[in-house]
């Protein structure tokens, strides 16, 4: 048997384990566990292709040839159908978030999509799309390159798109634009939005609500420059954040306006249309003071929300965003879509999956219900 072949074989079933059961930390195993998951969790099939393609190697090359080859081969299958099992919960990601709009908006909200699959299947890491241009490394602060932001807008700048602004995570001490929600990005920009991705300042050198100034500072520069994009002179802005982005965007969302948050700029209106939070820490920042949490922050005015979380979330338990959901639909008259993904891990927002991409849907079906001209709709239950 060929020494490659058995590698491989270990190798995929290594990565079907860390995709269905993952390590949670602290542990020496959680790093590779969470590296693996990242990409072999949303992208089950790349192992397939590669499990696939070494076993049809080894039968050419004429390595399969005894009993211990023959029990190498069978134990293959025990790593593929785990991956199926992997593509088959990520599969059911569209009925999820289609109920989730239904129950929260009302029956109708969801509407059905094709899947792009020559996105998902062959080019899933490549987010770029040809009618979007990215305008890179535009200031919005003093503070240098923590303070710039990324604008991508359809070339042909069509007039009255509406904003959607994005915080990249990284625990608030790492990350930068240009990583996370790229395919979010892209895609909405290709119908006309104005879509921002910005950094902002990160821990040690600053803190609370150093941040909070920081997305706050984004929000006044796209009410003001957005329109140079294609976006309506009054756009709706839509606030959305992956991981510690999703709960600065939950802060700016739920401290509309608030003057102790915007030095210097009291005057400028932060207010958001809706706020997306997608696999977020939703609780109180590192010093612990409440007034960090946005769950002590929901409000009878507070924006629509749509919080995605995975159910298999390695860094944050569900019961965090589900507190600031039960906060919200307790508080606040606008509806809160809660969408808890089969099988997902943290980070699920990379590529062009399945998952993903049934996702952005949900976030377009979103968007249609709540963006009534700034007025949020009341919730179908209220």
């Amino acid at each position: 048997m060929a020494v490659g072949y058995l590698t491989t074989v270990v190798l995929a079933t290594v990565i079907t384990v860390f995709c269905l059961v993952p390590v949670r930390g602290p542990s020496p195993l959680f790093w590779f566990s969470y590296r693996l998951g990242l990409v072999f969790n949303e992208l089950p099939f790349l192992a397939l292709y590669g499990l696939a393609a070494a076993t049809v190697l080894a039968f050419a090359e004429g390595d399969v040839s005894t009993t211990a080859d023959r029990v190498v081969v069978a134990l293959a299958a025990v790593p593929a159908v785990g991956l199926a099992v992997v593509a088959r919960r990520r599969m059911r990601t569209a009925a999820v978030v289609g109920r989730a709009l239904d129950e929260a908006l009302g029956a109708g909200a969801a509407t059905r999509h094709r899947p792009p699959l020559g996105r998902i299947l062959l080019r899933p890491v490549f987010r770029r799309r040809r009618e979007v241009r990215r305008v890179g490394d535009l200031s919005y602060g003093d503070a240098g390159r923590r303070n710039l932001l990324d604008v991508y807008h359809h070339r042909a700048r069509p007039r009255g798109g509406r904003v959607l602004i994005h915080f990249h995570g990284g625990h608030y001490d790492q990350g930068r634009k240009n990583t996370q929600s790229l395919p979010l990005l892209y895609r909405l920009a290709d119908q006309g939005w104005v879509c921002i991705s910005a950094n902002y300042r990160l821990r040690p050198a600053s803190s609370h609500p150093d941040h909070l100034i920081d997305a706050k500072k984004v929000i006044a520069w796209a009410r003001e420059h957005a329109v140079e994009y294609g976006a309506h002179p009054e756009a709706e802005v839509f606030v959305s954040g992956s991981s510690a982005g999703a709960h600065m965007a939950a802060l700016a969302a739920l401290t509309p306006n608030e003057p102790a948050y915007q030095p210097g700029f009291e005057a400028a209106d932060t207010s958001v249309t809706a706020a997306i939070a997608l696999n977020g820490f939703l609780g109180a920042y590192f010093d612990g003071n409440p007034a960090t949490s946005p769950v002590n922050l929901a409000r009878p005015d507070a924006p629509p929300f749509l919080i995605a979380h995975g159910d298999l979330d390695e860094l944050v338990d569900t019961d965090n965003p589900r507190a600031l959901v039960d906060a919200l639909r307790a508080t606040s008259a606008a509806p809160v879509v809660y969408v808890e993904l089969p099988g997902a891990h943290h980070a699920f927002d990379l590529f062009h999956s399945f998952r993903f991409e049934a996702l952005i849907d949900g976030i377009e079906d979103f968007a249609a219900r709540v963006g009534n001209g700034g007025a949020p709709p009341r919730r179908a239950d209220a």
